[in-house]
């Protein structure tokens, strides 16, 4: 694989790994180390793994169609990307509610702006809507490496430095299989881990994106293509167990419990770093952490805005790039709005509202993995991107074990 294609395939990946670090590392792996300690973590590597066909079989279908997933759900009938919007379109106001809000947090924690909430994720909204719509987002995916980069660093960094302060025995502590409220909270933690599971489809358009002014001749190849997203993957999944360590090695062990406002919350994520860092390489990686998660909002406001446009290119038959660019820039708008919305009335308890945002996310999880599934075993691709017998049943187990865990979270909920 020569430099330029692996850079280049790498893309996506960060951008997956970009988007995973909102809310699923920075809130809820975090949260889980804070509770559990280490009960958890052997959970969050077992749903990186079960996911990872789902995600996969976006970036496949794109590298070898130029297509996105979206593309391949029409092709199995007009249902399925009907489907698709609705099982997503309910949930996407949440889902960007509770990134705006972590987003909101941060800023409202690093700037000690004495603004509600709500007024703070108005700010956050409007500029992420503003700069989509007039074509910011090139430079901050252009960055996006330099923030993930230092946000590493100072993670690994942290973590290491919080290591001596583990108590290991929580390793085995399996507890939380009889409390029903720590099966509901694993739900939620699954809900975002490492990203909702209807990002493989932006992952799909982003894969084509990457390659889009290539010459044929210089395109990267399947392989290297799944290269450089298993490295992004890895990334990600390495960053949760981390920021699952810190809550474990400096909340857990202080028996602090995370707070239940966006800005507290925020601030404990600072003092993670504070402890063990020191104050100055604290603050370089809350503003670190703070421009990823702004490139994790235009990640998710972008993903979502490209996927229920892809899906109305696809319902509606339209083709004309006009009608396509004005329907993306009235998503974006409307999205915006409606996740604001959803804040305004609807947050009051932090951690309960992120659970809950995560836990829906996770509901529709067995529906794309089956949608997903069906692309890549009966949609025309060639042969050689088809998925292997190994990674086809590791995603039919994937599609079993979110149904019974889809099916439990209504059981514990209204039993």
């Amino acid at each position: 694989m020569s430099n330029l294609h692996f850079w280049r395939t790498l893309g996506p990946g960060l951008l997956f790994s970009g988007a995973a670090v909102g809310v699923s590392h920075l809130v809820q792996s975090t949260r889980a180390g804070a509770l559990f300690g280490l009960a958890l973590a052997g959970i969050i590597i077992l749903i990186n793994i079960l996911k990872y066909p789902a995600y996969r079989f976006g970036v496949d279908y794109g590298q070898s169609t130029r297509r996105s997933l979206l593309a391949g759900y029409r092709e199995l009938g007009v249902w399925a990307p009907i489907l698709f919007c609705i099982v997503i379109l309910p949930v996407a106001p949440i889902i960007l509610a509770a990134i705006s809000a972590t987003t909101a947090g941060l800023l409202g924690a690093i700037t000690g702006i004495d603004l509600s909430v709500p007024v703070l994720v108005a700010i956050v909204i409007g500029s992420t809507s503003f700069l989509l719509i007039w074509g910011g987002y090139s430079w901050l995916d252009r960055v996006n490496r330099i923030l993930m980069a230092f946000l590493i660093i100072a993670t690994l960094s942290t973590t290491v430095l919080v290591l001596p302060n583990i108590e290991w025995g929580t390793l085995a502590d399996v507890s939380w299989m009889s409390q029903p409220a720590s099966l509901l909270f694993i739900i939620a933690l699954a809900g975002f881990m490492p990203n909702p599971l209807d990002v493989s489809v932006p992952q799909s358009i982003w894969t084509v994106q990457a390659e889009k002014d290539v010459p044929d001749d210089d395109r990267a190849t399947l392989s290297e293509t799944r290269k450089g997203f298993l490295t992004g993957y890895v990334v990600t999944g390495i960053l949760a167990i981390c920021f699952c360590i810190m809550g474990a090695g400096i909340m857990h062990n202080s028996s602090i419990e995370p707070a239940s406002d966006a800005v507290g919350f925020a601030t404990q994520i600072i003092a993670l770093y504070g402890e063990t860092l020191g104050p100055i390489p604290a603050l370089l990686a809350a503003i670190s952490a703070f421009a990823v998660m702004l490139s994790t909002m235009f990640v998710a406001f972008d993903a979502y805005g490209k996927s229920f446009t892809s899906a109305y290119e696809e319902i509606s038959g339209v083709r004309d790039p006009v009608r396509l660019r004005r329907a993306y820039v009235t998503i974006i708008m409307s999205i915006g709005i409606s996740a604001l919305s959803v804040l305004i009335f609807f947050l009051s308890d932090f951690g309960q509202f992120i659970d809950l945002a995560t836990s829906l996310a996770f509901l529709s999880a067995p529906i794309i993995g089956v949608l997903n599934h069906l692309v890549v075993t009966r949609c025309a691709m060639p042969d050689a991107a088809r998925p292997n017998r190994a990674i086809r049943i590791q995603s039919l187990i994937a599609i079993g074990v979110m149904s019974v865990m889809t099916a439990g979270y209504f059981v514990l909920n209204y039993r």
